[in-house]
């Protein structure tokens, strides 16, 4: 075996450069503050279109459940003979008369567990009106005609792609 000599081995071995430069570590801060200025707005625009797409959700279901307890109660829709939160969200028998319970009287519904809130304003309130055509004005969640059975979001505004709320 050779003796170590002076200047090699390992007690020199990993000296030299212990780290990282200011400049080296400014250039990295730098890329990274790029890269986020890109991204962060995409998160922020993703989560807007998620609650326009859950809005346009929330209202394709409510349109449907309207018109299967039209179909159920002789072509009468809810709202009509008494309050649209309570037909929708009650036994209904079938003139719409409403019940917490169900029972062979009470047969139909409920067809909503609860009434949905609006993703854009955050209310679940709503509006009977026969205003026509519906015009919103940003005070409930929702707003509906009951002699025509449309139902528009109440919110003020055009979304990402510039339709306007009330005209999902």
């Amino acid at each position: 075996m050779r003796p170590a000599t002076p200047g090699h081995g390992p007690s020199h071995v990993g000296r030299g450069r212990g780290g990282f430069t200011l400049v080296e570590l400014l250039i990295v801060v730098t890329i990274i503050g790029i890269l986020a200025t890109i991204v962060i707005p995409q998160f922020s625009n993703a989560s807007t279109q998620a609650r326009e797409n859950a809005l346009k959700d929330e209202l394709r279901y409510l349109r449907t459940q309207i018109v299967v307890y039209k179909a159920q109660h002789k072509d009468i829709a809810p709202g009509v003979s008494g309050d649209f939160v309570e037909q929708m969200t009650l036994y209904t028998n079938d003139v719409g008369a409403t019940s917490v319970t169900g029972s062979s009287a009470y047969k139909f519904g409920p067809y909503l567990s609860k009434m949905p809130k609006n993703p854009m304003n955050d209310l679940n309130t709503i509006e009977q009106s026969n205003q026509n055509p519906l015009v919103a004005d940003g005070g409930h969640g929702w707003k509906y005609n009951t002699t025509t059975q449309e139902i528009i979001a109440d919110v003020l505004g055009n979304d990402t792609v510039g339709t306007p709320f009330a005209k999902y």
